[in-house]
This record gives C-alpha cells, sequence and structure tokens, in this order.
C-alpha cells in the first residue's frame, strides 16, 4: 500500500467533511471505487486515484490512524496559520478508546450434547 502525501487532505480525497462518522466515510469511499472502477478504465491518471482513495480510506477507516491524521493535521493547520484567523471551523473532540495490555475475552462458543433419535 502507497503512503498518502503529506500534503494531500484525505477527507476531500474522499469529499467528506473532518467530522463525519465512519458510515459516512465508507459510503464515500463506495461511491468513489463505483467512479474509478479499476476493472473497467486502464488509464495511469484513473489508477493514481484509485490508489489516493485507497489509501486515504485505509488511513480513515481505523480509529487509531484516523485520530492519528487529524492531530498531523492539526499541527500542520496551526503552523500555516499563526497569528492569522482560524478558517477551518472548529471540529468536535473525538474520543477514542485504545485498550492495550490483557483483553478479556469472550468464552469459546460451547454446544452441548445433541440428543439423535434414530426414525426421526
Amino acid at each position: 500500500m502507497r503512503a498518502p502525501e503529506p500534503e494531500s487532505d484525505l477527507y476531500a480525497v474522499l469529499g467528506v467533511q473532518p467530522w463525519a462518522a465512519a458510515e459516512a466515510i465508507t459510503s464515500a469511499f463506495r461511491a468513489r471505487v463505483r467512479e474509478l472502477r479499476p476493472d473497467t478504465r486502464v488509464d495511469a491518471d484513473t489508477t493514481a486515484r484509485f490508489g489516493e482513495v485507497r489509501a486515504a480510506y485505509e488511513t480513515l477507516r481505523d480509529p487509531v490512524l484516523r485520530a492519528a491524521y487529524d492531530q498531523r493535521l492539526e499541527r500542520t493547520l496551526s503552523a500555516s496559520d499563526r497569528g492569522a484567523a482560524p478558517t477551518v471551523p472548529a471540529r468536535p473532540a473525538r474520543r477514542y478508546a485504545v485498550v492495550l495490555g490483557d483483553v478479556r475475552r469472550e468464552p469459546p462458543l460451547r454446544a452441548g450434547p445433541v440428543r439423535w433419535i434414530p426414525g426421526r
């Protein structure tokens, strides 16, 4: 998988807002894939755009990668707009829970004894 360019806005590549829910991101990805169907269009530009869309979706669908991308995007926006009025609307805070260490596993599915009655 090709890493996205640091200057490109992954939200703009998919055509969604930065505060979009996961369902909206998946829906936008599927719409872009339908537009750029790699089995019907074989030119280099379409292949490159499809790669960008796929890389953007791979980053934005994972909550941990998305949070890291949002922090990096905030840093680049704040560094470029120092002293200027913010032009980007304020984003609502996202809260992600990352569980590290022992995770309580679900017990394995168990089926009780099966009663077999011949002739039924």
